[in-house]
């Protein structure tokens, strides 16, 4: 009998593990609500520290050692940081599936830690919504060392507009997107007009630079190979190829600005990307910015304007130089009879090849012509250190 009774006695198990589990759950809220009021509850924390167990997790750790400490953290110093901190946890989306929990974690506070380092470093700049899309992006594929140093120059450069205390500069960039489908297809610029779409179902393609609604990870890093090439307004002239593409569907549509606005902003995700990518560079080389800037209200953005600089700095070939010298060689192969026939007679696979690109328009893979345009123009390109 005594046996029994000590055996009924001894806690299982199970019911120990799950006791465990209570109060560990129990723990954490505590140590959350230490840490959530104002001012932080040290006394509270120093007891869950020594108690059993301590502080459980290193993202628990990362919370509460500098508060023993008495180490004021920087992130919650920066007036931005609520709301990156709450666009960074809507962010699932934008890691790889079946990612484990803890990387991605992880990966979310080095993002949080990238995007507040730019902003301390350059208060000028203003965080805006989408730009966790952008700098994600950058993390996933460089890491946060480097990341931190091309999206710092990207904030200063190419997405300088978007990151103004006022979205006017975004709302000029997007005025450029009619005027270029005017100039390519009238029927369809005069449908959206009468339709009174606006341009708003662009905004997020153009401050994301098409991160937030691509849904494919390749596609995404695809664009920012063209985008970071080329001239800081190219992503509204690829905007503008998309609407293009879809004529049809745009001309089949009602029209009423609901309808047609739900339509462009549900962007397909099986787009023929590389064609658009030559049709955009085309039309930039067509219809360049500063032939199209008085139809765009005449002010200049400071992202094309700080290109210039940027531009002189680079160790790289001039973007939109490349566009435009490939597409006169290409234009004077098509027009010039002897080149056409030495071309048709020893190289007949080439020649149809340039007839195509002229069909599809420019493109941007490099081949070997388009390779020694780059030489050649790197022999007088200056030769500055972007990063001494």
């Amino acid at each position: 009998m005594r046996k029994s009774r000590s055996a009924s006695a001894s806690p299982s198990p199970v019911n120990g593990k799950h006791d465990w589990d209570s109060r560990r759950k129990r723990k954490i809220a505590d140590i959350t609500q230490a840490l959530t009021v104002s001012p932080v509850d040290v006394a509270a924390l120093r007891r869950m520290a020594i108690s059993e167990g301590g502080l459980l997790t290193d993202e628990i750790r990362c919370q509460v050692w500098p508060r023993l400490l008495n180490v004021p953290l920087q992130r919650e110093n920066n007036k931005d940081y609520n709301q990156v901190l709450l666009d960074v946890q809507r962010s699932l989306r934008r890691f790889p599936p079946g990612m484990p929990d803890e990387q991605r974690e992880g990966l979310q506070e080095e993002l949080i830690d990238i995007i507040l380092r730019v902003l301390k470093r350059n208060p000028q700049l203003h965080y805006y919504q989408g730009y966790h899309d952008i700098v994600v992006t950058f993390l996933l594929v460089l890491g946060e060392r480097l990341a931190t140093a091309l999206v710092e120059k990207l904030s200063t450069h190419h997405l300088r507009d978007f990151m103004d205390p006022t979205m006017d500069n975004t709302k000029h960039i997007l005025n450029y997107l009619m005027p270029i489908i005017e100039r390519v297809n009238p029927e369809v610029h005069d449908f959206m007009q009468q339709a009174e779409v606006g341009t708003v179902f662009a905004l997020s393609w153009l401050i994301t630079w098409f991160g937030h609604v691509l849904s494919d990870f390749r596609h995404v890093v695809r664009l920012y190979d063209f985008f970071l090439a080329c001239h800081p307004l190219m992503p509204i002239y690829f905007a503008a190829v998309i609407v293009l593409y879809r004529e049809e569907e745009v001309l089949d549509c009602e029209c009423d600005m609901a309808m047609v606005h739900h339509l462009l902003s549900q962007i397909p995700q099986d787009l023929p990307y590389e064609t658009l990518i030559s049709r955009a560079g085309d039309l930039f080389v067509q219809f360049p910015p500063s032939e199209l800037a008085k139809e765009a209200v005449s002010h200049e953005s400071m992202a094309a304007s700080t290109f210039k600089d940027f531009d002189l700095a680079s160790t790289q070939q001039r973007p939109d130089s490349v566009l435009r010298r490939r597409r006169r060689q290409k234009q004077a192969a098509l027009e010039s009879p002897a080149a056409g026939s030495v071309v048709a007679v020893a190289r007949p696979s080439a020649a149809r090849r340039f007839v195509r690109l002229a069909v599809m328009g420019l493109t941007v893979a490099l081949g070997a012509a388009a390779l020694a345009v780059v030489n050649t123009a790197l022999e007088w390109a200056p030769k500055l250190d972007l990063f001494p």
